[in-house]
């Protein structure tokens, strides 16, 4: 985790703004009852500029969000694609982590959300591997978390609501306490799901696997693009449920995201994964950092060059 420091400027509302000035009331109504969806997505350099990464789809999923969520965003996906380009552009930075998020904002309090105006903003910050560059190549120890992942009875998992992430802020506190680096969320049947910001796969005797949506996981970008890498790299893969045990006892552990990027798991309650050597997620990781920084023709069409 790192501090944000200020840049320059933040779209908000249709117009770009100055940091300081990119202000809520205190009454916003998405600050008390956890009404906000939110997206995540990065921007790196490249050889001819920066790039953002699966710009279109990162868009689509947070308008996805907004419809399971009834809320209403006044801005189309070319317009908020092109928000963050500007946004990035009026800010002079060639690596950044950008957030937009849409919320119910100051009008009425109150369960019903409809009563207050929608708003939206994007911000971006730099922001380094979330669970850190050394455990990106050396493995993060997790523990299996006593909270359980919530399922679609609760709250809908496949939209990226800031209220689900306070099953998430749980897990991790509780991970952090007991001197861990991350947590694993099982389902409400007891099977893997995924971790706080994360999803996860599994990988035995060359078979990559990754639990399906039906098990109340967000369907992450950086996992589809693992997902292609694997197909890629020639390997099987298969979306099937797996059990705690079945991650003790797998060759090796990986979890994926736009903040965590592609990080092996060299631990889960006290018991190595595999020999520690990470030779599947080392090679998904290469055509990651390729894919993201550039250097690949062959997924150069997931770039939003910026020039």
């Amino acid at each position: 985790m790192v501090a944000i420091k200020a840049l320059k400027s933040i779209w908000l509302d249709g117009k770009l703004v100055p940091w300081e000035s990119a202000q809520v009331h205190v009454l916003t109504h998405g600050l008390h009852y956890g009404y906000a969806i939110f997206e995540g997505l990065r921007c790196h350099s490249t050889p001819t500029g920066p790039g953002l990464f699966r710009l279109p789809e990162h868009i689509r999923r947070f308008l996805a969000s907004a419809k399971i969520y009834r809320m209403k965003i006044p801005y189309s996906q070319e317009q908020l694609e092109r928000a963050c380009i500007d946004l990035v552009k009026d800010n002079g930075i060639t690596d950044a982590y950008l957030r937009p998020i849409a919320f119910s904002g100051y009008g009425e309090m109150g369960l019903d959300p409809t009563r207050s105006p929608t708003q939206v903003a994007i911000a971006l910050w730099s922001w380094g591997a979330y669970l850190g560059e050394e455990n990106a190549r050396t493995g993060v120890r997790a523990s299996v978390s006593s909270w359980t992942r919530m399922d679609s009875r609760s709250l809908p998992p496949q939209a990226k609501c800031a209220a689900n992430y306070a099953n998430s802020g749980l897990a991790k506190m509780e991970a952090v306490a007991a001197g861990y680096d991350e947590a694993i969320l099982l389902n409400s049947a007891g099977m893997v799901a995924e971790g706080p910001g994360e999803n996860i796969f599994r990988v035995k005797n060359d078979i990559v696997s990754t639990p399906p949506a039906s098990s109340g996981i967000l369907r992450g970008v950086t996992r589809d693009s693992v997902i292609q890498f694997v197909a890629d790299e020639g390997l099987i893969f298969r979306r099937s449920d797996f059990t705690r045990e079945e991650m003790f006892t797998a060759d090796e552990l990986l979890f994926t995201g736009t903040a965590a990027g592609i990080t092996p798991i060299r631990e889960v309650d006290g018991r190595a994964i595999g020999t520690g050597t990470y030779p599947i997620t080392q090679k998904l990781q290469k055509r990651y950092d390729d894919a993201i920084h550039g250097r690949s023709k062959q997924y150069a069409h997931w770039l939003t060059l910026i020039r």
